[in-house]
């Protein structure tokens, strides 16, 4: 462009409607992705929302509604984070979203006034952990490009494997974009490199160049003709922009630096009209500029200051612009609460004349090829369109059979739709065809058959999947009464194998920030208000690294010192009195530093530790010395777990393993298996009667997961895996082998999440989550006896938080609470009785606890509840449908009138008032 002409973009200006014209009850999603967080269609717009954990998407029309609003609907698509999501260029209605989950899936969408499909028509695996990115290509059908962390796959929809895989790139990829013509994929990528494929030709990237200086999040977008656009930062951390020229990609043909910011920046680009809208996330300043070909490549054109900060934005497709308005751009701003749509015109007289020069050709709705042919070689371009409103093509919308089609589509069970990603499109397919509405876009639309009563109802089990009659637990602080308050020097940083307390049936134990490790000692029961003076404390005289009670002496307190000693103390009767200085007795042999203790599940007075000088030491309280010494750990012993039956002991150390020991039998490990790739902490214990191992600890990536190994066969690594979220605290798990129900938190969590650990597919079906109000140290739980069953409560635990120590109730919500819920209070185990002495286990012995029934005497099981009788609810329909003849109606009508008004030849209500008598006048 010449440096000298006027360019008729010049004075485009941003116009923000007034608050009524934004689309609102929106909740924006504040979870960080590399993807986008809005993209529209002509016809839709869809979104994150903070909803479900981010899984769920947001969907609005564009448009207003005759009454001037917009309709917002929700549709739940992942079991985690959803990452990316984006539009079908060919099909308004066809969504794709990827996920944490690491899976993507199509949806096929209808009106926001109308019910969405609870099921995706097409889930593709590309079984490359967690996924970041997804794209449609530019000009053939139902051809998408997919990123995980570090690699790029291309997958046609209608298959069940991928077209080819990219090379993987060497850190976290974070940009992607498809040239025009769909012949090259750029992507962007932590590594500061920007990178050109030739998807078709190579798998390695064909160009290769360094893109920014900065160690912040970078874009990549392609603009006109063969240039590029990328956005990072520089050196000094300034936002920066860089054009490049794909032909020669050893340098970058300009560059602009922006304010000095944290936020990354939003490239979004309009061909036809050569204009670039830069907007950071987290920010309110959204600019815009032109882009050129030649000097100067890039000049600002507006900026725009919104009224909230932006937490995603996109651009509406050209073909549903205003354009009597002159408007040549319309920005959707996601914000916490509203969707702003911010529209770009040019100043021009409005009115009848279209302005050509404003409106070129623009890009179709109508695909070029499909993707096998581009696989094969083809290049084809997407025709282009008119926006004259005579010529421009109509929008696509669901045919009236298709809508007919609706529910029955929705009876699919996940087998079919699963099933369906691979033969959709194959014309001897036998699966189900889906509801497209635009028959370009690689879904083949047809009549679906009405299934059979009993189909039906498999398809429901199907589609629903297993659910836990857990899954609606609700957690809960019991009241104030019982709590225990004004906690003062509370040690807060207690070392990551520690639970940071612990608590029996009568007491607990919590560590303060004392100089000698001193640690408190309150009753249960007795709550209330601390006093402000001193406390008695138990002295250690060394920092604390780990304590536990003894399960079968609640007056036996242990204690692990940073000294390689381990102390044990007895409280005595009624509490902690004065403060103790002298042990009952010390345990040495230890020769650094110790992780963690744990006591036997049946022998009393055994205990086991673990040790900075990397072994696993058996201890007898009885006779204060030690009796076995385990071996194998080559680094970091994160967590130890007795089995149920106490014949085995799980470790899982920071060496990656997973070790099972027999300590009766051998000093060195029975087993071996790979365990969690994290290093930031890890713990284990027992599930499902000790068949498996559950192992809470980090991925690759740092965040949290939670992991299923069969404790026969720990070298084949772990049978299923959960996400959970990303924080540094190391998830504490709890299992109640009663109700097989896994609760966790970590250290500074607000929140608990609960699961049932099944011994088979799923293997992890959540539950509902419990969620504080502030941050607590973690939660320790109590005997089963202490849970009240009449309110159906399933476990009781009680919670550290910074001041206070809160009992808090799991309950699972029934109807009939009268009965004795016998289907989720088995016979428990009496756990806090020894069923042998240390000596007779380490000869050979093997105890087993008693049993007894939590049934009060007072209850039935609600097994026995005597059957009601059915009740109809509602009158049958002959009652409605009889037909009256007139007389009756009449006779109705006339005696509901005659009620109303009542008897005639009743009194009126001024009779009955008293009058005056004449002398009550005088004054």
């Amino acid at each position: 462009m010449n440096r000298f002409k006027t360019s008729k973009y010049k004075n485009t200006t941003p116009k923000i409607p007034k608050k009524d014209g934004w689309i609102a009850n929106v909740r924006g999603g504040s979870f960080s992705s590399q993807g986008k967080h809005i993209k529209s269609s002509c016809s839709l717009v869809a979104f994150n929302t903070d909803h479900a954990g981010g899984g769920m998407v947001g969907l609005s029309s564009v448009n207003a509604g005759a009454d001037g609003k917009w309709s917002v609907t929700q549709i739940s698509c992942h079991a985690d984070l959803v990452t990316d999501l984006d539009f079908s260029p060919f099909d308004d209605y066809l969504l794709a979203t990827c996920s944490a989950d690491q899976t993507v899936k199509l949806w096929r969408l209808w009106d926001v006034d109308q019910d969405q499909p609870s099921n995706a028509e097409v889930t593709l695996s590309p079984a490359d952990g967690r996924l970041e990115l997804l794209l449609f290509h530019p000009a053939a059908s139902a051809l998408l490009a997919v990123a995980s962390a570090g690699g790029v796959q291309l997958w046609d929809i209608n298959r069940d494997s991928a077209l080819t895989v990219l090379e993987p790139h060497a850190d976290q990829l974070q940009g992607l974009s498809w040239k025009e013509d769909g012949s090259l994929l750029a992507s962007s990528c932590k590594d500061k490199k920007l990178r050109l494929f030739d998807p078709r030709a190579q798998p390695s990237a064909v160009q290769c160049v360094q893109a920014h200086q900065g160690n912040r999040d970078s874009r990549v977008l392609w603009v006109k003709d063969d240039n590029l656009l990328t956005t990072g930062f520089n050196q000094v951390r300034q936002q920066e922009v860089r054009l490049w020229d794909s032909r020669k990609l050893t340098s970058s043909v300009s560059a602009l630096s922006l304010a000095t910011s944290n936020s990354t920046l939003i490239p979004l680009f309009d061909s036809d009209s050569g204009l670039l809208i830069l907007s950071g996330n987290g920010e309110s300043v959204i600019d815009c500029f032109e882009v050129n070909t030649s000097e100067p490549f890039l000049s600002q054109v507006s900026q725009c200051v919104a009224d909230s900060s932006s937490r995603g934005v996109c651009l509406l497709p050209k073909l549903a612009l205003d354009i009597s308005c002159c408007e040549v751009l319309r920005l959707m701003q996601l914000t916490e609460n509203f969707i702003v749509p911010i529209s770009y015109q040019v100043p021009r007289k409005a009115g009848q004349d279209f302005h050509a020069d404003l409106y070129p050709d623009t890009v179709g709705h109508t695909a070029a090829m499909s993707a096998d042919e581009w696989w094969k070689g083809d290049n084809k371009q997407v025709e282009r369109v008119s926006l004259h409103p005579s010529k421009r093509p109509k929008p696509a919308a669901p045919s009236a059979q298709e809508k007919a089609q609706k529910d029955l589509s929705r009876g699919k069970s996940k087998e079919e739709a699963s099933s369906s990603s691979s033969p959709l499109s194959s014309p001897s397919s036998s699966a189900v065809p889906s509801r497209s509405p635009s028959s370009t876009s690689g879904l083949s639309s047809g009549f679906v058959p009405s299934p059979s009563p009993s189909q039906s109802s498999r398809a429901i089990h199907n589609m629903l999947g297993p659910s836990s009659k857990f899954r609606h637990i609700q957690g809960s602080v019991l009241h104030r009464d019982t709590h225990i308050t004004n906690l003062r020097g509370l040690h807060l940083t207690t070392p990551g194998e520690c639970d940071g307390f612990c608590a029996n049936g009568q007491r607990v134990a919590v560590p303060l920030a004392i100089a000698g490790g001193q640690i408190a000692v309150f009753e249960l029961s007795q709550p209330g208000k601390l006093p402000d003076t001193a406390l008695p404390t138990i002295q250690n005289s060394v920092n604390v690294a780990d304590f536990c009670w003894d399960p079968f002496d609640p007056h036996r307190l242990v204690v692990a010192g940073d000294d390689a000693k381990i102390r044990v103390w007895q409280i005595p009767k009624g509490g902690l009195q004065e403060t103790l200085t002298e042990p009952e007795c010390v345990l040495r042999g230890h020769t650094e530093k110790i992780y963690s203790v744990k006591f036997h599940p049946h022998a009393i007075g055994l205990l086991v530790s673990s040790s900075y000088d990397l072994t696993v030491r058996l201890w007898s309280l009885e006779t204060g010395e030690q009796v076995k010494q385990l071996s194998g750990h080559q680094d970091q012993i994160f967590g130890m777990a007795w089995s149920p039956d106490g014949k085995l002991l799980a470790t899982v150390c920071k060496d990656g393993k997973v070790r099972l020991y027999d300590p009766r039998k051998s000093t060195s490990p029975i087993q071996e298996g790979p365990g969690p790739e994290g290093q930031r902490g890890a713990r284990v214990v027992w599930v499902c009667g000790g068949k498996f191992l559950m192992v809470s600890g980090f991925d690759s990536r740092s965040e949290r997961q939670l992991y299923l190994f069969s404790a026969e066969s720990l070298a084949s690594g772990s049978l299923a895996s959960a996400p959970a979220d990303v924080s540094p605290s190391t998830l504490i798990p709890f299992y109640d082998p009663d109700t097989s129900v896994l609760i966790l938190t970590g250290k500074g969590d607000t929140r608990v999440y609960i699961y049932e650990i099944v011994p088979e597919a799923p293997y992890f079906m959540e539950c509902s989550s419990f969620n504080s109000s502030e941050p607590h140290k973690g939660l320790c739980f109590l005997p089963k006896t202490e849970c009240d069953v009449r309110d159906v409560e399933v476990a009781r635990a009680v919670r550290l938080g910074k001041t206070t120590i809160e009992p808090v109730a799991f309950r699972v919500p029934r109807v009939k609470k009268e009965f004795f819920q016998d289907d989720v209070f088995p016979d428990t185990a009496v756990w806090w009785e020894s069923s042998l002495s240390a000596a007779d286990w380490l000869s050979g012995s093997d105890g087993q606890h008693r049993k007894i029934s939590l049934r009060p005497k007072d209850m039935t099981p609600v097994s026995e509840a005597p059957k009601e009788a059915p009740v109809r609810k509602y009158l049958p329909s002959s009652v409605y449908l009889e037909e009256k003849t007139d007389e009756q109606k009449k006779e109705e009508l006339l005696s509901a009138m005659v009620a109303k008004l009542g008897n005639r030849e009743d009194p009126l209500p001024q009779e009955s008032y008293e009058g005056v008598d004449e002398d009550e006048w005088d004054d």
